[in-house]
Protein backbone atom coordinates (compact mmCIF):
# COMPACT_ATOMS: atom_id res chain seq x y z
CA UNK A 1 0.00 0.00 0.00
CA UNK A 2 1.13 3.52 -0.79
CA UNK A 3 -0.16 6.65 0.91
CA UNK A 4 -0.41 9.60 -1.47
CA UNK A 5 -1.33 13.08 -0.38
CA UNK A 6 -1.24 16.58 -1.82
CA UNK A 7 -1.32 18.92 1.13
CA UNK A 8 -0.44 22.40 -0.11
CA UNK A 9 -3.29 24.25 -1.72
CA UNK A 10 -1.91 25.86 -4.90
CA UNK A 11 -2.79 29.39 -5.97
CA UNK A 12 -1.51 29.99 -9.50
CA UNK A 13 -1.90 32.30 -12.49
CA UNK A 14 -1.99 36.04 -13.03
CA UNK A 15 -2.90 38.06 -9.95
CA UNK A 16 -2.43 35.04 -7.67
CA UNK A 17 -0.90 37.42 -5.13
CA UNK A 18 -4.32 39.02 -4.67
CA UNK A 19 -5.25 36.01 -2.59
CA UNK A 20 -3.22 37.51 0.26
CA UNK A 21 -5.85 40.24 0.60
CA UNK A 22 -8.27 37.68 2.05
CA UNK A 23 -5.98 36.72 4.95
CA UNK A 24 -6.83 38.78 8.02
CA UNK A 25 -6.09 39.09 11.73
CA UNK A 26 -2.67 37.44 11.87
CA UNK A 27 0.80 38.28 13.14
CA UNK A 28 2.78 37.42 10.05
CA UNK A 29 6.49 36.61 10.12
CA UNK A 30 7.64 37.30 6.55
CA UNK A 31 10.93 35.59 5.68
CA UNK A 32 12.91 36.67 2.63
CA UNK A 33 16.45 37.45 1.51
CA UNK A 34 18.36 40.76 1.60
CA UNK A 35 18.09 41.29 -2.17
CA UNK A 36 14.28 41.22 -2.05
CA UNK A 37 14.39 44.02 0.55
CA UNK A 38 17.18 46.05 -1.06
CA UNK A 39 15.58 45.90 -4.52
CA UNK A 40 12.19 46.83 -3.14
CA UNK A 41 10.67 43.66 -4.57
CA UNK A 42 9.33 42.59 -1.17
CA UNK A 43 7.03 45.64 -1.24
CA UNK A 44 5.12 43.87 -4.01
CA UNK A 45 4.19 41.24 -1.42
CA UNK A 46 3.65 43.61 1.50
CA UNK A 47 1.26 45.75 -0.56
CA UNK A 48 -0.93 42.69 -1.19
CA UNK A 49 -1.13 41.66 2.47
CA UNK A 50 -4.32 42.86 4.12
CA UNK A 51 -3.64 45.81 6.46
CA UNK A 52 -5.64 43.98 9.13
CA UNK A 53 -2.46 41.93 9.78
CA UNK A 54 0.65 42.80 11.76
CA UNK A 55 3.79 42.01 9.70
CA UNK A 56 7.44 41.61 10.67
CA UNK A 57 10.07 41.10 7.94
CA UNK A 58 13.07 38.84 8.56
CA UNK A 59 15.61 39.13 5.73
CA UNK A 60 18.74 37.62 7.26
CA UNK A 61 18.78 34.78 4.74
CA UNK A 62 21.71 33.65 2.61
CA UNK A 63 22.22 30.83 0.09
CA UNK A 64 22.47 27.40 1.71
CA UNK A 65 20.85 28.65 4.94
CA UNK A 66 22.99 27.76 7.97
CA UNK A 67 21.58 26.46 11.23
CA UNK A 68 22.36 29.65 13.17
CA UNK A 69 20.08 31.69 10.86
CA UNK A 70 17.23 29.33 11.59
CA UNK A 71 17.82 29.62 15.33
CA UNK A 72 17.84 33.41 15.02
CA UNK A 73 14.57 33.32 13.07
CA UNK A 74 12.87 31.14 15.68
CA UNK A 75 13.92 33.55 18.42
CA UNK A 76 12.33 36.44 16.53
CA UNK A 77 9.17 34.43 15.83
CA UNK A 78 8.81 33.92 19.57
CA UNK A 79 9.52 37.58 20.42
CA UNK A 80 7.04 38.79 17.81
CA UNK A 81 4.38 36.23 18.72
CA UNK A 82 3.87 35.21 15.08
CA UNK A 83 1.04 32.84 14.19
CA UNK A 84 1.63 32.66 10.42
CA UNK A 85 4.81 32.31 8.37
CA UNK A 86 5.19 33.56 4.81
CA UNK A 87 8.34 32.61 2.90
CA UNK A 88 9.20 34.71 -0.15
CA UNK A 89 12.20 33.88 -2.28
CA UNK A 90 14.13 31.03 -3.81
CA UNK A 91 14.85 27.66 -2.28
CA UNK A 92 17.05 29.11 0.45
CA UNK A 93 14.37 31.41 1.88
CA UNK A 94 11.71 28.70 1.70
CA UNK A 95 14.00 26.02 3.14
CA UNK A 96 15.06 28.30 5.98
CA UNK A 97 11.42 29.03 6.82
CA UNK A 98 10.61 25.33 6.71
CA UNK A 99 13.43 24.79 9.18
CA UNK A 100 12.01 27.50 11.44
CA UNK A 101 8.54 25.95 11.19
CA UNK A 102 9.84 22.49 12.06
CA UNK A 103 11.97 23.43 15.07
CA UNK A 104 9.45 26.00 16.36
CA UNK A 105 6.78 23.29 16.40
CA UNK A 106 9.15 20.91 18.20
CA UNK A 107 9.73 23.47 20.93
CA UNK A 108 5.99 24.18 21.26
CA UNK A 109 4.80 20.61 21.87
CA UNK A 110 3.84 20.02 18.25
CA UNK A 111 1.58 23.07 17.97
CA UNK A 112 1.24 23.91 14.27
CA UNK A 113 2.24 27.21 12.74
CA UNK A 114 1.07 27.52 9.14
CA UNK A 115 3.32 28.45 6.25
CA UNK A 116 2.57 30.15 2.92
CA UNK A 117 5.39 29.63 0.40
CA UNK A 118 5.80 32.16 -2.42
CA UNK A 119 8.67 31.18 -4.77
CA UNK A 120 10.53 33.89 -6.67
CA UNK A 121 12.46 31.38 -8.77
CA UNK A 122 11.12 28.65 -11.03
CA UNK A 123 13.29 25.82 -9.82
CA UNK A 124 13.20 24.17 -6.44
CA UNK A 125 9.57 23.10 -6.11
CA UNK A 126 10.17 23.62 -2.40
CA UNK A 127 6.74 25.23 -2.03
CA UNK A 128 5.05 21.80 -2.31
CA UNK A 129 7.61 19.41 -0.85
CA UNK A 130 8.33 17.95 2.55
CA UNK A 131 12.06 18.50 1.92
CA UNK A 132 14.34 21.22 3.26
CA UNK A 133 18.12 21.45 3.08
CA UNK A 134 19.98 23.01 6.01
CA UNK A 135 23.72 23.65 6.09
CA UNK A 136 26.26 23.21 8.84
CA UNK A 137 28.58 26.01 7.72
CA UNK A 138 31.41 24.95 10.05
CA UNK A 139 31.52 21.40 8.68
CA UNK A 140 30.60 22.34 5.11
CA UNK A 141 27.85 19.72 5.09
CA UNK A 142 24.24 19.95 3.87
CA UNK A 143 21.58 18.07 5.82
CA UNK A 144 18.25 17.18 4.19
CA UNK A 145 15.25 17.57 6.49
CA UNK A 146 12.51 15.24 5.25
CA UNK A 147 9.19 15.35 7.10
CA UNK A 148 5.57 16.28 6.42
CA UNK A 149 5.90 18.71 9.33
CA UNK A 150 7.57 21.23 6.99
CA UNK A 151 4.90 21.13 4.25
CA UNK A 152 3.44 24.58 3.50
CA UNK A 153 -0.31 25.03 3.72
CA UNK A 154 -0.42 27.20 0.59
CA UNK A 155 1.90 27.48 -2.42
CA UNK A 156 1.41 30.76 -4.27
CA UNK A 157 2.67 30.85 -7.87
CA UNK A 158 2.71 34.22 -9.59
CA UNK A 159 5.06 34.53 -12.57
CA UNK A 160 5.30 38.31 -12.09
CA UNK A 161 7.71 37.51 -9.25
CA UNK A 162 10.19 35.83 -11.65
CA UNK A 163 9.81 38.25 -14.54
CA UNK A 164 13.03 40.11 -13.74
CA UNK A 165 15.16 37.05 -12.94
CA UNK A 166 18.42 37.27 -14.93
CA UNK A 167 19.15 34.73 -17.64
CA UNK A 168 21.71 32.84 -15.55
CA UNK A 169 19.29 32.25 -12.66
CA UNK A 170 16.44 31.49 -15.07
CA UNK A 171 18.35 28.66 -16.74
CA UNK A 172 20.00 27.39 -13.53
CA UNK A 173 16.64 26.99 -11.83
CA UNK A 174 14.95 25.71 -14.97
CA UNK A 175 17.50 22.94 -15.41
CA UNK A 176 17.07 22.03 -11.75
CA UNK A 177 13.41 21.41 -12.60
CA UNK A 178 14.47 19.19 -15.51
CA UNK A 179 16.67 17.23 -13.08
CA UNK A 180 13.71 16.79 -10.72
CA UNK A 181 11.68 15.35 -13.60
CA UNK A 182 14.39 12.96 -14.78
CA UNK A 183 15.24 11.69 -11.31
CA UNK A 184 11.74 11.28 -9.94
CA UNK A 185 10.66 9.47 -13.13
CA UNK A 186 13.30 6.71 -12.82
CA UNK A 187 13.38 6.69 -9.01
CA UNK A 188 12.77 3.46 -7.11
CA UNK A 189 9.84 5.23 -5.48
CA UNK A 190 8.14 6.26 -8.72
CA UNK A 191 4.49 5.39 -9.22
CA UNK A 192 1.72 6.24 -11.69
CA UNK A 193 0.92 9.49 -9.88
CA UNK A 194 4.50 10.78 -9.73
CA UNK A 195 5.09 9.67 -13.33
CA UNK A 196 2.15 11.77 -14.51
CA UNK A 197 3.60 14.88 -12.85
CA UNK A 198 7.16 14.17 -14.02
CA UNK A 199 6.14 13.59 -17.64
CA UNK A 200 4.13 16.79 -17.88
CA UNK A 201 6.73 18.95 -16.16
CA UNK A 202 9.49 17.49 -18.36
CA UNK A 203 7.57 18.39 -21.52
CA UNK A 204 6.85 21.92 -20.27
CA UNK A 205 10.48 22.63 -19.36
CA UNK A 206 11.96 21.10 -22.49
CA UNK A 207 9.60 23.13 -24.68
CA UNK A 208 9.84 26.45 -22.82
CA UNK A 209 13.23 26.91 -21.18
CA UNK A 210 14.85 28.23 -24.35
CA UNK A 211 12.02 30.76 -24.67
CA UNK A 212 12.53 32.23 -21.20
CA UNK A 213 16.31 32.14 -21.64
CA UNK A 214 16.04 34.23 -24.79
CA UNK A 215 13.23 36.51 -23.60
CA UNK A 216 12.57 36.94 -19.91
CA UNK A 217 9.49 39.05 -20.68
CA UNK A 218 7.71 36.11 -22.32
CA UNK A 219 5.12 35.81 -19.56
CA UNK A 220 3.38 32.80 -21.07
CA UNK A 221 6.62 30.82 -20.96
CA UNK A 222 7.44 32.27 -17.52
CA UNK A 223 4.16 31.05 -16.02
CA UNK A 224 4.58 27.65 -17.65
CA UNK A 225 8.08 27.29 -16.17
CA UNK A 226 6.80 28.47 -12.78
CA UNK A 227 4.01 25.90 -12.87
CA UNK A 228 6.41 23.18 -14.11
CA UNK A 229 8.67 23.80 -11.13
CA UNK A 230 5.74 23.16 -8.81
CA UNK A 231 4.53 20.11 -10.77
CA UNK A 232 8.02 18.59 -10.68
CA UNK A 233 8.09 19.29 -6.93
CA UNK A 234 4.92 17.24 -6.56
CA UNK A 235 6.60 14.44 -8.56
CA UNK A 236 9.76 14.17 -6.50
CA UNK A 237 7.93 14.70 -3.24
CA UNK A 238 6.07 11.46 -4.05
CA UNK A 239 8.91 9.51 -5.65
CA UNK A 240 12.22 10.84 -4.35
CA UNK A 241 15.26 11.84 -6.37
CA UNK A 242 18.64 10.20 -7.03
CA UNK A 243 22.39 10.54 -7.25
CA UNK A 244 22.30 13.57 -9.54
CA UNK A 245 21.12 15.50 -6.49
CA UNK A 246 23.27 13.50 -4.07
CA UNK A 247 26.43 14.52 -5.89
CA UNK A 248 25.16 18.07 -6.39
CA UNK A 249 24.45 18.46 -2.67
CA UNK A 250 27.92 17.21 -1.71
CA UNK A 251 29.81 19.05 -4.45
CA UNK A 252 27.83 22.24 -3.93
CA UNK A 253 28.88 22.39 -0.29
CA UNK A 254 32.54 22.25 -1.37
CA UNK A 255 32.65 24.13 -4.68
CA UNK A 256 29.73 26.57 -4.18
CA UNK A 257 28.51 26.13 -7.74
CA UNK A 258 24.83 27.15 -8.19
CA UNK A 259 22.74 24.05 -7.61
CA UNK A 260 20.97 23.88 -10.97
CA UNK A 261 24.20 24.55 -12.85
CA UNK A 262 25.92 21.77 -10.93
CA UNK A 263 23.05 19.37 -11.64
CA UNK A 264 23.36 20.15 -15.33
CA UNK A 265 27.13 19.52 -15.41
CA UNK A 266 26.77 15.93 -14.18
CA UNK A 267 23.34 15.16 -15.71
CA UNK A 268 24.54 13.40 -18.91
CA UNK A 269 26.87 11.09 -16.98
CA UNK A 270 24.19 10.27 -14.38
CA UNK A 271 21.67 9.36 -17.10
CA UNK A 272 24.26 7.14 -18.83
CA UNK A 273 25.10 5.47 -15.51
CA UNK A 274 21.49 4.81 -14.53
CA UNK A 275 20.65 3.46 -17.98
CA UNK A 276 23.80 1.27 -17.90
CA UNK A 277 24.80 2.43 -21.36
CA UNK A 278 28.32 1.11 -20.78
CA UNK A 279 26.90 -2.37 -21.49
CA UNK A 280 26.31 -1.35 -25.12
CA UNK A 281 23.34 -0.20 -27.14
CA UNK A 282 22.36 -3.78 -28.05
CA UNK A 283 22.10 -4.90 -24.43
CA UNK A 284 18.67 -5.38 -22.90
CA UNK A 285 17.49 -1.95 -21.71
CA UNK A 286 16.99 -1.74 -17.98
CA UNK A 287 13.97 -0.12 -16.33
CA UNK A 288 15.62 3.32 -16.16
CA UNK A 289 16.61 3.20 -19.83
CA UNK A 290 13.05 2.33 -20.84
CA UNK A 291 11.68 5.23 -18.81
CA UNK A 292 14.28 7.72 -20.09
CA UNK A 293 13.35 6.58 -23.61
CA UNK A 294 9.72 7.35 -22.89
CA UNK A 295 10.61 10.89 -21.77
CA UNK A 296 12.63 11.28 -24.97
CA UNK A 297 9.59 10.23 -27.02
CA UNK A 298 7.41 12.79 -25.25
CA UNK A 299 9.62 15.62 -26.56
CA UNK A 300 9.98 14.22 -30.07
CA UNK A 301 13.23 12.27 -29.68
CA UNK A 302 12.53 8.89 -31.26
CA UNK A 303 14.47 5.67 -31.76
CA UNK A 304 13.44 2.02 -32.12
CA UNK A 305 16.01 0.88 -29.56
CA UNK A 306 15.49 2.36 -26.06
CA UNK A 307 19.24 2.52 -25.43
CA UNK A 308 19.69 4.57 -28.59
CA UNK A 309 16.80 6.80 -27.51
CA UNK A 310 18.62 7.42 -24.21
CA UNK A 311 21.81 8.33 -26.06
CA UNK A 312 19.81 10.73 -28.24
CA UNK A 313 18.21 12.20 -25.11
CA UNK A 314 21.66 12.80 -23.63
CA UNK A 315 22.79 14.47 -26.87
CA UNK A 316 19.70 16.70 -26.80
CA UNK A 317 20.38 17.69 -23.18
CA UNK A 318 24.01 18.51 -24.02
CA UNK A 319 22.80 20.68 -26.91
CA UNK A 320 20.21 22.32 -24.65
CA UNK A 321 22.92 23.03 -22.08
CA UNK A 322 25.04 24.67 -24.79
CA UNK A 323 22.09 26.71 -26.12
CA UNK A 324 21.48 28.00 -22.59
CA UNK A 325 25.16 29.04 -22.31
CA UNK A 326 25.79 26.75 -19.35
CA UNK A 327 29.18 25.15 -18.56
CA UNK A 328 29.65 21.58 -19.74
CA UNK A 329 32.11 20.53 -17.03
CA UNK A 330 33.62 21.41 -13.66
CA UNK A 331 36.72 22.72 -15.42
CA UNK A 332 34.67 24.87 -17.79
CA UNK A 333 32.91 26.36 -14.76
CA UNK A 334 36.32 27.34 -13.37
CA UNK A 335 37.19 24.62 -10.85
CA UNK A 336 40.92 23.90 -11.07
CA UNK A 337 42.23 20.34 -11.37
CA UNK A 338 44.07 20.75 -8.08
CA UNK A 339 40.93 21.88 -6.23
CA UNK A 340 38.82 19.19 -7.89
CA UNK A 341 41.24 16.39 -7.05
CA UNK A 342 41.58 17.53 -3.45
CA UNK A 343 37.82 17.33 -2.86
CA UNK A 344 36.42 14.68 -5.20
CA UNK A 345 36.84 11.65 -2.93
CA UNK A 346 35.25 13.40 0.06
CA UNK A 347 32.40 14.52 -2.20
CA UNK A 348 31.86 10.97 -3.47
CA UNK A 349 31.78 9.55 0.06
CA UNK A 350 29.35 12.25 1.21
CA UNK A 351 27.13 11.64 -1.82
CA UNK A 352 26.72 7.97 -0.88
CA UNK A 353 25.36 9.04 2.53
CA UNK A 354 22.95 11.59 1.03
CA UNK A 355 19.26 10.80 1.53
CA UNK A 356 18.56 10.99 -2.22
CA UNK A 357 20.92 8.10 -2.99
CA UNK A 358 18.48 5.57 -1.54
CA UNK A 359 15.88 6.15 -4.27
CA UNK A 360 18.31 6.06 -7.21
CA UNK A 361 17.34 3.30 -9.67
CA UNK A 362 20.84 1.77 -9.58
CA UNK A 363 22.66 1.18 -6.30
CA UNK A 364 25.66 3.50 -6.44
CA UNK A 365 28.93 3.18 -4.54
CA UNK A 366 31.45 5.89 -3.72
CA UNK A 367 33.55 4.57 -6.60
CA UNK A 368 30.60 5.00 -8.97
CA UNK A 369 30.09 8.57 -7.77
CA UNK A 370 33.79 9.27 -8.22
CA UNK A 371 33.68 7.93 -11.77
CA UNK A 372 30.74 10.24 -12.61
CA UNK A 373 32.66 13.16 -11.07
CA UNK A 374 35.82 12.38 -13.07
CA UNK A 375 33.88 12.07 -16.32
CA UNK A 376 32.25 15.42 -15.62
CA UNK A 377 35.48 17.29 -14.88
Amino acid sequence: MEKIQFKPQIWTGSNALDGLKNIKGHKIFLVTDPFMVKSGAIKQIEDKINKNNDVKVFSDIQPDPPIDQIVKGISQINDFGADLLIAVGGGSAIDATKGMKFFWQKTHNGKEIKLIAIPTTSGTGSEVTNFAVITDADKGVKYPLVTDDVLPSIALLDAELVKTAPQSITVDTGMDVLTHCLESYVSKGANAFSDAFAEKAFQIVFNNIRRVSENGNDMEARQKMHDASCIAGLAFNLAGLGINHSIAHAAGAKFHIPHGRLNTIIMPEVIAYNAELDKGIMSKPNRAAQKYANLARLVGITAVNPNIAVRNLIKSIIKLRKDLKMPASFSEYGISKETFDSQKEDISKAAVQDADTVSNPIEATAEDMLDIMNKSF
